[in-house]
């Protein structure tokens, strides 16, 4: 294993676990600040906003930036902003200090994807991202559930610190161990922005949003979608999270290496068909603890299992001009979470609970349809 990719990967790690842990400290948020819980949870719609506006910007301005320079710059960026978060005093630059954060993040993940993707030779490209992603999904499994631990005994400023460590820490981890990186090679505007044209990329980034606009729907409303099983426990949701999120990781993990052996297309079509199936079959699966736990297995291994594929594909697609694409790629990600919160939000005001998984499926469906269209496309 390459260590400089695992700085990259603890940088990774440090931006999920800020991404995901602030659900576990709102309560402790509000309280501090004199403030809701609803307009405290803004913080998430902040973070996860200036990351998605953000990161294909910041890849198209620093494209000609060095790219030690850019990465340490980003967790600088990042540390700074959760410094601020942990030190304020008011929601006002809470929330402007989560946007300064979230663009530290935006200007990290997608530089650090696309060095990767310089770093590693093509055939084992999948492995090397599955390698740095993994800090992303194992900050699903561990990174939020540690830090909302620490949060309910030192208090919620506690757990920003514990982040802007973990900023800190990559941050002297990539200063140290990449001595130098290889500059891409010099690229006009005009070819820069032709893959933004190119039906293949636009197919493949409405893939990623319906796909994780599917998945993430049941997750934003798990407690409601769970609750025949859970009983409305808040400890035993955070097991089953726990058990979500370590089969994230090892799903991510698989994939890095399915998509070095086989077809990117073969991986992403399975993925999406066993999330729909596990997603139509949800319903009747969760009314039992052995069943929600099999579907929660099987939907952190597919979902969390098409991230690799999918940044493969686009770097095969474009790669002169990978950090763009990954960024523009992390948009339609976060961009999907967004939508399907709302739109999840409207769909219960009509149907149970339960039955939220049958939207998921229905749009991990079109993302299959997309996905295909894109590799016929390729063909």
């Amino acid at each position: 294993m390459d260590r400089r990719l695992l700085t990259l990967a603890l940088g990774m790690f440090a931006m999920g676990t800020d991404n995901f842990v602030v659900a576990g400290i709102l309560p402790g948020v509000a309280g501090s600040l004199h403030t809701s819980v609803s307009l405290a949870g803004q913080m998430v719609t902040v973070y996860a906003l200036a990351y998605a506006v953000m990161a294909p910007v910041m890849a198209a301005l620093a494209a000609g930036w060095p790219r030690k320079s850019l990465l340490v710059s980003a967790l600088g960026v990042f540390v700074v902003g959760n410094a601020i978060t942990a030190l304020a005093s008011d929601l006002n630059t809470v929330l402007l200090s989560r946007a300064l954060a979230g663009l530290g993040a935006a200007m990290f993940s997608p530089t650090a994807l696309g060095v990767t993707a310089m770093l590693a030779t093509p055939e084992r490209r999948g492995r090397a991202l599955a390698t740095v992603t993994a800090g992303l999904a194992g900050a699903t499994a561990l990174g939020a559930p540690i830090g909302t631990f620490i949060g309910g005994f030192g208090g919620w400023r506690s757990t920003l610190w514990l982040v802007a460590l973990l900023g800190l820490v990559a941050m002297a981890g990539v200063a140290t161990v990449f001595r130098s990186i290889p500059e891409p090679a010099p690229v006009t505007l005009r070819r820069r922005l032709a893959p933004l044209r190119d039906a293949r990329v636009a197919l493949t980034l409405l893939t990623s949003l319906f796909a994780f606009g599917g998945f993430l729907m049941v997750y934003t409303y798990l407690g409601a979608v769970l609750h025949r099983v859970t009983g409305g426990d808040g400890r035993v949701l955070a097991g089953m999270l726990l058990v979500w999120g370590v089969a994230a990781t090892v799903g991510n993990a698989l994939a890095g290496r399915l998509v070095d052996r086989f077809d990117n297309r073969r991986i992403i079509n399975l993925g999406l068909g066993v999330g729909i199936v596990n997603f139509l079959a949800l319903p009747w699966t969760s009314a039992s603890m052995a069943g929600a736990l099999v579907a929660l297995i099987l939907w952190g291994l597919v979902g969390w299992g098409l991230l690799v594929p999918q940044q493969h594909r686009l770097v095969k697609l474009g790669p002169q001009v990978a950090p763009l694409l990954l960024a523009l790629n992390n948009t339609a990600t976060y961009g999907g979470l967004a939508c399907s919160g709302a739109l999840g939000g409207l769909v219960l005001m009509f149907i149970d609970a339960r039955y939220l998984s049958l939207v998921g499926a229905a749009l991990i469906a079109v993302a299959l349809v997309l996905a295909e269209a894109a590799y016929r496309r390729s063909e």
